[in-house]
């Protein structure tokens, strides 16, 4: 570990020093190929220590790890961890559903083996690892992961236990009837700019064509370098009353939007504690219910007091609900109702509440 630091400090040294001639540095690392770092902005291409002397341009080494590291962090800002807002979609989805749509795998055609996608994705456009892009497109087919699933599975796509999903040799799938109307009917009539894949053999969509908001229909998250998202899912029903709103009246007040998106609605249902996490109120309001979810009334938590869909920022406390009934011997029966997104249910305490009538 010792030699390791220290020749660690010597090649750093070395960086920031002056350019040496090459048989002093081969005098000080016999056999050593010092790889030159040279500015890409001078026009000068990497070159290698060999028997010729090469044309070495001598850098900083603090400049040169900061501007590495900045085309990293924009890497993974642009290309991998956050959703383009246009679509709602991160590059490895966009990926998936273009290359499914190509292969002709239509609402109304039959399923195709998952390992028919993911080798099209892998070889065309996301030239990553299979088992990155096979857990993409089984999330896409969960209807406990996402609000309005934009993939029809068939076979084992897993549980929301969690199990995990078959392997892709078993699986089949095509698109979904959502992905195909909302994203995909307009790919073809030059309604988005296309761009070279990573080798320039073949062309893909920067974003796709996208008829309505699905950041907010199925949320998103996400980690990327020095920021992050954590977007909630929405109601389809409500997104769409609120664009018909927005469409006939562009200035609308955001107290009329509030009241056609009344909350966030995930998946799997579970009951949001308030809605000061969700948007500022200073008024008691009754229950509103849903298919999936209830907002309670009962309680205003002191700490949700920022707004979630003005600034962006805000938080949604949502618990599970359970059914209880008596039964035979003083033993009651407890039956989950609803549960909160993303945690196993195994780790929810379950809370029994009463029904929620929709």
């Amino acid at each position: 570990m010792i030699a390791a630091c220290t020749a660690t400090l010597v090649a750093s040294a070395l960086l920031l020093q002056p350019v040496q001639p090459a048989g002093l540095r081969r005098a000080i690392f016999p056999g050593l190929r010092r790889v030159s770092i040279v500015r890409a902005q001078e026009g000068v291409s990497n070159v290698v220590d060999g028997d010729s002397e090469p044309t070495v341009v001598p850098a900083p080494l603090h400049e040169e790890v900061s501007d590495s590291y900045m085309a990293y962090a924009m890497s993974v800002i642009m290309s991998r961890a956050l959703p383009d807002v246009r679509d709602g979609l991160k590059p490895v989805h966009r990926r998936i559903l273009y290359a499914m749509h190509e292969l002709g795998l239509q609402p109304d055609s039959p399923h195709r083996k998952c390992a028919r996608v993911v080798g099209e994705v892998l070889g065309k456009y996301h030239p990553h690892g299979d088992s990155s892009v096979y857990d993409a497109l089984v999330r896409m087919a969960q209807d406990f992961s996402m609000r309005v699933p934009l993939v029809d599975g068939h076979g084992n796509f897993g549980s929301i236990d969690p199990d995990p999903p078959a392997a892709m040799r078993y699986t089949e799938c095509r698109l979904g009837a959502l992905a195909r109307d909302a994203l995909l009917l307009d790919i073809d009539m030059d309604t988005v700019d296309f761009a070279d894949n990573f080798d320039g053999s073949e062309r893909e969509p920067q974003v796709l064509p996208a008829r309505l908001p699905l950041l907010l229909l199925n949320g998103a998250a996400g980690i990327a370098v020095g920021m992050a998202t954590n977007c909630p899912p929405h109601n389809l029903g409500e997104v769409s009353d609120a664009l018909v709103a927005l469409i006939k009246d562009p200035e609308v007040a955001d107290s009329e939007l509030f009241s056609l998106v009344k909350g966030p609605d995930f998946p799997t249902g579970g009951v949001i504690m308030g809605s000061k996490g969700a948007r500022q109120v200073t008024y008691p309001f009754p229950p509103m219910c849903h298919t999936r979810f209830c907002i309670s009334p009962d309680s205003f938590w002191p700490f949700l007091s920022r707004d979630l869909y003005s600034t962006g920022r805000g938080s949604v406390v949502v618990r599970a609900a359970a059914h209880v009934e008596a039964r035979a011997h003083s033993r009651t029966l407890h039956t989950p109702t609803s549960l909160p997104p993303r945690p196993p249910p195994a780790r929810i305490p379950l809370t029994p509440t009463s029904p929620c009538t929709p």
